[in-house]
């Protein structure tokens, strides 16, 4: 803005270089707290894609969040923003926290979105494998009490014949006694049991080991629960033991159960034992 002023013969100018739109309103003040973006991006537990932004700007009332893969979000407040990305990848995500003063700040990272590795399968411990006296991690146990369960009374021990150590597993020709233990798992995941057993030399019966996908309570829920099963009717000899190997894939399941039942003739069950089966490359 230009002032002219006359004095007789003689002009002065009075000259300003202000304009009106670079001066301050009156009684405003520098913005003595200005905003702060921070954030943190958190991998979920459960689902490796999706990911919480969670917002730790501070002094500020807005919020712009580019996520890096073309999605924006826009807040009013700084709660935390949920996103599930589509694919694995290198994400620059970007948040722009500004006040009602209009000033800003910008805060940006870079998210590696990446599966993590699977953890270890889990190898359980069979407790009581072979029946012996004292063999629970504790030194207790008087070789079934891991294996007792109100599906039927509890199974015999025996000294005689016996595969392994100095005890086994007997089952008497009445078919009462059951044997049952549950083991903790991993889902999706390849195991074989081992075990033997021997028949008195008896036509007619069996000794059957079932591996259930579940914990049962009643004979009625075996059908449904089988993952895979073997019914020994092997009664060469009364002395000596035969292999049984069970594989079987526990699918959507974490926790299985061993049965042990048998029917018409006195069997004997003897080292039990679990092994993860490697993956094929």
């Amino acid at each position: 803005m230009m002032t002219w002023m006359i004095f007789g013969l003689g002009t002065l100018v009075l000259a300003t270089s202000c304009s009106e739109e670079s001066l301050p309103e009156a009684g405003s003040q520098p913005d003595l707290n200005p905003p702060e973006a921070k954030f943190v991006a958190n991998q979920s537990d459960t689902d490796w894609l999706l990911y919480e932004m969670q917002n730790l700007s501070s002094e500020s009332t807005d919020y712009a969040w580019d996520l890096g893969d073309g999605t924006v979000v826009v807040k009013d407040d700084n709660t935390s923003v949920f996103h599930t990305y589509a694919a694995e990848g290198e994400y620059t995500v970007t948040l722009k926290a500004s006040d009602k003063l209009l000033q800003e700040s910008v805060s940006s990272q870079v998210i590696l979105v990446e599966e993590p590795p699977a953890p270890p399968a889990i190898l359980p411990n069979i407790l009581e494998s072979s029946f012996e006296d004292n063999s629970l991690p504790d030194g207790t146990g008087d070789g079934r009490d891991s294996w007792r369960t109100d599906l039927g009374g509890v199974i015999q021990i025996t000294s005689s014949p016996v595969y392994q150590g100095s005890q086994a597993a007997k089952f008497p020709s009445a078919g009462d006694r059951v044997g049952y233990q549950e083991l903790q798992v991993s889902p999706n995941t390849d195991y074989i049991i081992t075990y033997y057993y021997t028949m008195k030399e008896e036509a007619g019966g069996n000794m059957t080991v079932t591996v259930l996908n579940k914990s049962i309570s009643d004979f009625s829920e075996v059908a449904d629960a089988t993952l895979v099963e073997h019914i020994g009717m092997d009664n060469t000899d009364s002395d000596t033991y035969v292999r049984v190997s069970l594989p079987f894939n526990t699918g959507l399941t974490g926790t299985i159960a061993i049965l042990m039942t048998n029917a018409g003739v006195e069997s004997r069950v003897d080292a039990f034992s679990i092994e993860l089966v490697a993956p094929t490359p």
